[in-house]
C-alpha cells in the first residue's frame, strides 16, 4: 500500500529543508524581530508571500527562475552538466524558498518574546553576541524554533503544487508521498491513496500537537 521510495523521498526532502531553515530562520527571525531597517515590512512581506500566493503560482515562478534558460538554470548546468528543475536540488531549493514563513516567522516570535532587559543584562555582564546568543536567547527562544521545525517539516511532507511544478513526477527523484497520493486517485487505488493519506494526517497532527506544546512552554517562561 505504501510507496516506500517516495515516502523515503519525502523524509529526506523535509530532513534537508529542516536543517537548511534551521541557521537561516534564526538569523533572519532574530533580524526582523529585534532591528528596525528601511525595507524591513517590504522584507516580511516578501518571505510572507508563500502564505498567500497559490502553489502552483510560486511554482510556476520559480520554474521560470531556475529553467535551463534561466541564468541560474544555465550556470547550474553548466558547473554540473544538468538541468536543475526536475531534480531533488531544485525541488529542494523549492521547498526552502516555499516553507520560509514556516521557518522564520514562530522564530522570530519566539526572539520577540524575549525581554530587552534581559539582552541588556547579557550585555553588562560582559557576554559576547555570540555567547548571549548560544547561552541566553536560543535558550529562551527554544520552544519557538522547535515549532517552525517542526511545521517545516510536517509541511514539507504535504507539498504538492510547488513540487510537481519545480520537480515533475520522476519516480526515485521528484516523486514524493503527495504526488504518489495523486497518481493513487488517478488509478482508481484508492486503498493505498487512503493509506498513504492517513500518515501524512497523523504526522501532520502530531507536528500541530508539538507547536501547540512549544506555544504554551514559550508562554509559561515568558510568565515565570
Amino acid at each position: 500500500m505504501m510507496d516506500w521510495s517516495a515516502f523515503a523521498l519525502s523524509l529526506k526532502l523535509a530532513t534537508w529543508t529542516m536543517i537548511i531553515l534551521f541557521p537561516m530562520g534564526i538569523w533572519l527571525g532574530r533580524l526582523l524581530a529585534w532591528r528596525h531597517f528601511p525595507g524591513k515590512a517590504l522584507l516580511e512581506g516578501i518571505l510572507a508571500l508563500p502564505l498567500v500566493l497559490p502553489p502552483t503560482v510560486l511554482g510556476y515562478y520559480l520554474l521560470v527562475a531556475l529553467g535551463g534558460v534561466s541564468p541560474i538554470g544555465r550556470l547550474y548546468q553548466d558547473i554540473l552538466g544538468r538541468q536543475l528543475v526536475f531534480s531533488f536540488e531544485g525541488l529542494l531549493l523549492a521547498s526552502v524558498l516555499f516553507n520560509l514563513p514556516f521557518a522564520i516567522q514562530p522564530m522570530q516570535r519566539a526572539f520577540e518574546s524575549i525581554s530587552p532587559e534581559v539582552r541588556e543584562a547579557a550585555a553588562c555582564s560582559g557576554l559576547s553576541r555570540w555567547r548571549s546568543l548560544w547561552r541566553i536567547e536560543l535558550p529562551l527562544a527554544w520552544p519557538g524554533i522547535l515549532s517552525a521545525l517542526v511545521l517545516t517539516f510536517a509541511h514539507t511532507l504535504g507539498e504538492f503544487g510547488v513540487v510537481l511544478m519545480v520537480g515533475g513526477n520522476i519516480p526515485g527523484e521528484t516523486r514524493t508521498i503527495a504526488i504518489s497520493i495523486y497518481d493513487k486517485v488517478q488509478g482508481f487505488e484508492f486503498a493505498a491513496a487512503g493509506f498513504m493519506s492517513a500518515v501524512l494526517l497523523v504526522i501532520s497532527l502530531l507536528a500541530i500537537s508539538i507547536s501547540f506544546l512549544s506555544i504554551r512552554s514559550r508562554a509559561r517562561l515568558r510568565h515565570a
